[in-house]
């Protein structure tokens, strides 16, 4: 590749010379963007329209070899280093201002094994991309909900959704996986070999290193899932959440049920006068043998009078993707999040009064139930912070104009605050904002301090501090 002429391409006052670029772009075998570029804008754009950062280089990278480069290439020059991969994340670290991108985007291979009923599975595929070839295989890994999301980010964060009750989190079917460390060395972390690094990686974010390849264990799975939505009239709230409570006490591994409370979207099965006024949705599903889901799902599908029970039989892809069309691209987010032990009726209170003030038609709250096989874990396991069976709430925050900045995101901060008294104080870190820094520690609760000294063998100088940031413990200590 011809010089570059990267005069933007600088950490603070720091400039690489265009000697150092070229030598490094003339060894690397995907391709590398500047602001020059026609592909430019297009490679920094992630998920969050919040985020509008300039890095001085994209490099698109076409294998391990060519992030082994790019890696020493961001530690000799002293750069910023974020690294992409799904570009899904809510805070926005996939992409920095002025340093590098590590773009892992391309490297999207998914390869199953159906005897071993294992995955190789790289850090650029997206959820949908896993589905497609495991499922191929009546095989599946418990992921997340939105199927755009990256596969790499869940993971190393900690992945749950409609499958977590039953088969664990994505970071508990982790097996081993390769990884590029600050020095620059690809290594092998499993169980067995680097399990002080491993344990890091299943919880720890993207403090530890750039993953080129996931190792997972696959679970047998039916084509087709019991699930749907049962939509409530949001004047019945309080009766919906404390009978939904209730009915999960006695619910089966198989068995997932969360609460979205929003403005109803145009959805075809809802009669058009409800589109517009606010709902209570129990999400649904269960993983097992349908007619065993039927008597499952039944105390959940009773309560109420709802406007709309569409739970039944579909294909699992499907429901992967059903709420798609409600998180694509190009919106304003901002998220909080909190860990209940139980949902209160104090709780309650809270969430139904944020209800009533929705800034805007796209925001809703988020109740997340996890425990089952999760809960099953010890704490101190993996770094992944909350192990008992436990509520998730996001307040998530979207909407369109720039305008609504500060009417959306005060109402986010406003519930948050609300909803102190009311948690655990750990946090799923795939779920907090940029401005979350001062609560990374607490997040992982006892997980920290080993956290932070694994930090410190395998990056004292915090090259990969674009994350929810561990710092190396020696920071910590002089702090």
């Amino acid at each position: 590749m011809d010089n570059l002429n990267l005069t933007t391409l600088q950490r603070g006052q720091t400039m690489v010379n265009d000697v150092a670029i070229d030598a490094f772009a003339a060894g690397f075998r995907g391709s590398l963007l500047t602001s020059k570029d026609m592909d430019y804008n297009e490679a920094r754009t992630i998920w969050n329209a919040m985020i509008d950062r300039r890095p001085g280089l994209i490099a698109r990278c076409a294998g391990a070899a060519d992030v082994v480069r790019a890696v020493r290439f961001a530690r000799d020059n002293n750069l910023l280093l974020s690294v992409r991969g799904g570009g899904h994340g809510i805070a926005g670290n996939a992409v920095c201002e002025g340093g590098i991108v590590i773009d892992l985007s391309a490297m999207k291979s998914v390869r199953v094994d159906p005897q071993t009923k294992r995955a190789r599975i790289e850090p650029g595929a997206t959820l949908a991309d896993v589905d497609k070839e495991t499922l191929a295989f009546g095989l599946v890994l418990p992921t997340g909900i939105n199927s755009t999301t990256g596969i790499a980010g869940l993971t190393l964060g900690g992945g749950f959704g409609w499958l977590t009750r039953k088969f664990g989190l994505t970071l508990d079917n982790l097996l081993s996986v390769d990884v590029v460390t600050a020095d620059g060395e690809l290594v092998k972390a499993s169980e067995k070999e680097m399990p002080d690094l491993f344990w890091a990686l299943r919880g720890g974010g993207g403090n530890f290193g750039v993953v080129t390849s996931f190792e997972f264990q696959l679970n047998p799975l039916n084509t087709e899932v019991l699930a749907g939505l049962v939509v409530h009239p949001f004047a019945d709230a309080e009766k919906v959440l404390k009978e939904y409570r209730q009915a999960l006490e006695a619910a089966p591994d198989e068995l997932t049920c969360w609460v979205v409370m929003r403005q109803a979207p145009p959805l075809p099965f809802l009669p058009a006068e409800w589109h517009g006024k606010e709902i209570v949705v129990l999400a649904m599903c269960y993983c097992g043998d349908i007619a065993a889901g039927e008597k499952a799902t039944a105390r959940l599908r009773a309560i109420g009078n709802p406007i709309a029970d569409v739970v039944g039989p579909v294909p699992f892809t499907g429901w992967q993707q059903a709420f798609d069309p409600l998180l694509t691209p190009g919106a304003r987010n901002y998220w909080k999040s909190q860990d209940f032990a139980s949902l209160s009726d104090a709780a309650i209170d809270v969430l139904l009064n944020a209800v009533r003030k929705l800034p805007g038609p796209e925001c809703e709250i988020f109740i997340g139930h996890v425990g089952g096989a999760a809960g099953r874990v010890p704490t101190e396991a993996t770094a992944f912070p909350q192990r008992s069976s436990h509520f998730v709430m996001n307040v998530h925050a979207r909407w369109r104009e720039a305008g609504m900045d500060g009417s959306c995101i005060g109402w986010a901060r406003e519930l948050f605050e609300a909803t102190k008294p009311h948690s655990v104080g750990t946090a799923y870190i795939n779920f907090m904002p940029e401005d979350e820094v001062d609560r990374v520690e607490s997040a992982y609760g006892a997980n920290y301090g080993r956290l932070a000294e694994i930090k410190r063998r395998y990056d004292p100088n915090n090259l990969f501090r674009m994350n929810q940031n561990v710092k190396p413990m020696a920071a910590v200590r002089a702090a």
